[in-house]
């Protein structure tokens, strides 16, 4: 099967650091159904963007790299049959009905080292 990386953007203050259970209990459900049906590979939230240090050419910067209304709040791995099963899934995840989004990429792994399992 094919493992496809899903993006979630939403607004930066719904991943903080001082997020309550009920804040992010939609989320923690559908992490452990997808997980449970191990479609689901992998998953990261990532910390707000005030704490970001972005990396050019020219320099490095404190905070995001693009300053934007919605964020990348964080990434999960999930393998599917093909790419519409891949989108079906991460449609459902609750930061769509909750007006973010999520993007859906092909993930390969031509030129990457992969570690050997242990």
């Amino acid at each position: 099967m094919a493992q496809y990386a899903v993006l979630i953007y939403t607004d930066d203050s719904v991943h903080a650091p001082d997020a309550t259970e009920a804040d992010t209990a939609a989320a923690d459900q559908h992490a452990e159904e997808l997980a449970g049906s191990g479609s689901m590979l992998l998953a990261y939230a990532l910390t707000p963007r005030d704490l970001a240090t972005s990396i050019r050419a020219d320099g490095m910067t404190d905070g995001p790299f693009v300053d934007a209304k919605e964020v990348v709040a964080g990434f999960y791995i999930l393998e599917a049959p093909d790419l519409d099963a891949a989108l079906a899934i991460a449609g459902t995840n609750p930061v769509v009905q909750a007006g973010g989004g999520v993007e859906v990429r092909p993930v390969h792994s031509g030129g990457v080292l992969e570690q050997p399992a242990a």
